[in-house]
């Protein structure tokens, strides 16, 4: 049966029967568009403007068929998207970020201040030192530059340490040197080395220090990279300085 012959017979015959087959067919008729309410119609007649592609009367959208009401009203959601993904990854950065600050903020930087401290320097040292030194050695720095000696607390206990000097090089080049730098293991990872060495350049800073050098072994990577990462530079190759026989680095940094 040739349904598109019937439809155009129908339609010349008799407009009341057209009309019938329109609604049946899904067309819209004068009396549904009467009917529609007013926001529904301008809602049509704003889709029609656009002139998107019909079929049978309803608007396709990227190939696929809808309702003028409905197309009207579909919100973009793309930046909405965008903006609750970036909420959520400031979130999650701003956690981590606290996280980091909890962990830190039971960590307390002293000043040396008396020899009862002198043990936990010592016994925190010794755990890392290449070679021996006797308490001379410790007692030779630390009481005659106190001011660059610096320790990280965590309550009563020590956890790092840095002992340091500054005096005249060469009679021209005030030099700070860094002799020690312990962390307990338990507690690296966390930038106490780090601040440890801050602490004592600002020190030397104030003390118009032109210079900081130090030496570590050439196989002490960790070293290397805190150091490196705070502004120092390879500046000569001790070989055999240990007595263990590894070679040495020495690294500098020029404040002025």
């Amino acid at each position: 049966m040739d349904t598109g012959r019937m439809e155009g017979g129908a339609e010349a015959s008799d407009p009341g029967a057209a009309g019938k087959i329109k609604a049946i067919m899904g067309f819209p008729t004068s009396r549904d568009v009467t009917s529609l309410d007013i926001k529904s119609r301008l809602s049509l007649e704003a889709t029609d403007a656009r002139g998107e592609p019909h079929v049978n009367g309803v608007v396709q959208v990227n190939g696929v068929c809808d309702s003028p009401q409905r197309t009207a009203v579909v919100p973009d959601l793309t930046a909405q998207s965008k903006t609750m993904e970036t909420s959520h990854l400031n979130q999650h950065e701003q956690a981590g970020t606290l996280s980091m600050e909890s962990k830190d903020n039971d960590i307390r930087y002293v000043s040396y201040t008396s020899e009862l401290q002198m043990p936990d320097i010592m016994k925190l040292i010794q755990k890392d030192l290449s070679e021996p030194y006797s308490i001379y050695t410790y007692r030779y720095f630390i009481h005659n530059w106190p001011k660059l000696c610096f320790l990280a607390m965590h309550g009563e206990e020590c956890v790092g340490a840095i002992v340091c000097k500054l005096d005249i090089h060469r009679k021209v080049i005030k030099r700070g040197y860094i002799a020690m730098l312990a962390v307990d293991v338990k507690y690296r990872k966390r930038k106490i080395g780090s601040n440890l060495v801050r602490q004592a350049i600002q020190a030397m800073v104030e003390d118009d220090a032109d210079e900081v050098v130090l030496e570590t072994e050439i196989t002490n990577r960790p070293a290397l990279r805190l150091y490196e990462n705070l502004g120092f530079v390879r500046d000569k190759r001790l070989f055999r300085y240990y007595l263990n026989g590894v070679d040495a680095l020495r690294l500098k940094l020029w404040l002025r």
